[in-house]
């Protein structure tokens, strides 16, 4: 299926919220959840699910969503997650991926890694442009939201002297926008990365970011002060 057949399964409302909903849980999603989330009833979103599938747009798998296993458990039932291709469109048709990853290997090659972070830093800033420091991992999130990171609170699992829950420090980002150029040179392009990253959030604020690679996620991630969680 070609990229604008793929992206235009997403053109029906119904569809499009459930597609969002998985691609958005960084996990395997069930038919249930997935029909729940999107306000349809569970053969509706089955059918969408499998048409997204077939669109390459998800992926789909089986297993036991208790837990259980051996008899008794069930059986295994069909989930999905969103795919790893990737589907863009240009009209006209333009080749943009071929001209970065051109430009990132002569930049390896001559060793410009520096210049190229210093240019990255200033372009954040310059997006930023005369607004303070990030204030919070509140404004972090809605601001990399923008730019397509998909960014989510790390689920926190310590507690406070008292037992409650200590409130997540960290934002983990489920998407990188330079993925294809990033898998080639990743020194480089992750350096590139941190450095756009911090120009955006400025200096002196209470959140940072930082180099912490997960497979499937952004190699950066941004971390509050212990002070400053929201």
């Amino acid at each position: 299926m070609k990229d604008i057949d793929a992206i235009a399964v997403l053109q029906d409302p119904v569809r499009r919220r459930l597609y969002e909903y998985v691609a958005g849980q960084g996990r395997e999603v069930g038919r249930n959840e997935a029909a729940e989330a999107a306000g349809v009833a569970r053969t509706l979103a089955a059918h969408h699910l499998d048409k997204l599938t077939e669109a390459g747009l998800l992926e789909s798998g089986s297993r036991r969503l208790t837990g259980r296993s051996g008899p008794g458990a069930g059986r295994p039932a069909k989930v999905y997650t969103r795919a790893r291709a990737e589907h863009s469109v240009s009209l006209p048709a333009r080749d943009y991926r071929t001209a970065a990853e051109l430009l990132a290997e002569a930049a390896e090659q001559v060793g410009l890694d520096a210049a190229l972070c210093a240019a990255a830093r200033r372009r954040g800033e310059t997006l930023r442009g005369s607004a303070a420091p990030c204030g919070g991992l509140d404004e972090a999130v809605e601001m990399l939201s923008a730019r397509g990171y998909e960014p989510h609170r790390e689920v926190a699992e310590a507690k406070d002297v008292e037992g409650a829950d200590v409130a997540p420090r960290v934002v983990r980002m489920r998407n990188c926008p330079f993925h294809a150029v990033a898998e080639r040179f990743p020194p480089l392009v992750c350096g590139m990365n941190l450095a756009l990253l911090e120009g955006l959030l400025g200096e002196g604020g209470p959140v940072r970011a930082r180099m912490d690679a997960r497979p499937g996620e952004c190699c950066v991630v941004l971390e509050a002060s212990k002070n400053n969680i929201d």
